[in-house]
């Protein structure tokens, strides 16, 4: 039978892939999100989460989230323009609007469905996609939907970008699209270079901001404002699922007309039930968090500082960056997985990262700090780190 053999090739692939160490196993957790949590495996501290500000479980959060659903309910059981608007939307979209200074906002489930509703709907076969080679998948996905023509720019290659720009100069419309942050490495793109290319050709920038939304820049605008490009960025796209409580959901923020168009053409938002009452309540709650405790930037800046600094000191390199997301490359994909199995039996929750996630060879732990971690915290896994990585010839 046709099932049975498609079956019997999975089993082969899922034997090569734990063979050659990168079988991805979930980790239960059965308490609230947060620096420390209870597993299926006891009490850790968790250093893998993209709890950026600590809110996941802040009490302000989770009773603006109980508040919203006492007023608009647990869910909208339907798309937006049919019946799956609520005010509350229209104020979140205004809110983020106003955050960012950008012209309006559209909320989507997801950062992904986000960008995967973006480039079909405003760009055509005689338009080019200009995209960083280490983009999210979500964005490689949503140029894969587009009739536009696409082009792959070096990672943070500026000259690249430019030689790209100069080859589609005879497109109609040309878009730049690059993360902000750059989820496994924690690198930023130099905005303020992809700005200046963009406004020399004549091109669109697109920025998914998802891992600087909250606190990047010093109101935590995200990577344009680090940048000082809040008004040369045309769309940001991001998520309300890291920095912003934890839970889900995303948007697109820019100029008017796009979103409209989005609004009236992007399929994921036409066809994807309303963002539920509670999440968008607990979102505002985060907003207002983030625009009135700065303290919760100041600490994460500090926090990540710490580490940076100490885990070099330790022996280990890691790419130079500000950014809360350090990645301990080690290449080998069995010896990653038994740092970070190592490390989670010393109860310290990181996770190894390895192919398709990275490239092959480019196994990594990737390390996540947030403004939740204590001083302690963070120096007791750098002492951990710098044990499991003797015993391993990391170090």
């Amino acid at each position: 039978m046709a099932a049975e053999s498609l079956l019997t090739h999975l089993r082969t692939e899922l034997a090569s892939i734990e063979e050659a160490g990168m079988f991805k196993r979930e980790t239960e957790i059965t308490s609230p999100q947060g620096s420390d949590i209870t597993t299926e495996r006891g009490a850790m501290i968790n250093f893998c989460a993209n709890n950026y500000l600590g809110l996941a479980n802040d009490p302000a959060i989770v009773e603006a989230a109980i508040a919203g659903m006492h007023s608009h309910g647990f869910g909208m059981a339907s798309v937006r323009f049919i019946c799956g608007t609520q005010d509350l939307h229209k104020e979140l979209e205004r809110c983020i609007s106003t955050f960012l200074g950008t012209e309006d906002t559209i909320l989507y489930n997801s950062c992904f469905d986000a960008n995967g509703g973006l480039f079909e709907t405003i760009l055509g076969p005689e338009d080019v996609i200009i995209s960083d080679a280490l983009n999210h998948a979500s964005i490689i996905d949503g140029v894969r939907l587009a009739k536009a023509q696409r082009k792959v720019y070096q990672h943070v290659d500026m000259a690249d970008l430019k030689t790209k720009l100069e080859e589609s100069k005879e497109n109609r419309f040309r878009l730049i699209v690059t993360d902000g942050a750059f989820s496994m490495h924690g690198d930023l793109a130099p905005l303020d270079q992809v700005c200046d290319l963009a406004d020399q050709y004549d091109a669109i920038v697109v920025v998914d901001d998802s891992h600087a939304t909250g606190f990047m820049g010093e109101n935590g605008k995200g990577t344009p404002e680090h940048f000082g490009v809040m008004d040369r960025v045309d769309v940001i796209t991001s998520t309300l699922g890291k920095a912003l409580g934890g839970a889900a959901g995303g948007f697109t923020s820019g100029r008017q007309e796009i979103v409209e168009m989005l609004r009236q053409r992007s399929r994921p938002y036409l066809f994807s039930n309303a963002l539920p009452p509670g999440i968008a309540t607990a979102t505002l709650a985060a907003l207002d968090i983030v625009e009135n405790r700065p303290e919760l930037r100041q600490r994460l800046k500090e926090n990540t500082a710490h580490f940076r600094e100490q885990i070099q000191a330790k022996g280990f390199t890691i790419l130079q960056s500000v950014h809360p997301i350090v990645p301990i490359v080690l290449g080998d994909e069995k010896r990653t997985v038994e740092m970070a199995r190592q490390m989670n039996e010393r109860g310290f929750f990181v996770v190894g990262f390895s192919y398709p996630v990275v490239p092959k060879g480019q196994a990594r732990v990737r390390v996540q700090l947030s403004a939740a971690h204590t001083r302690e915290q963070i120096d007791a896994v750098i002492e951990a780190f710098a044990e499991v990585g003797k015993g391993l010839g990391a170090v």
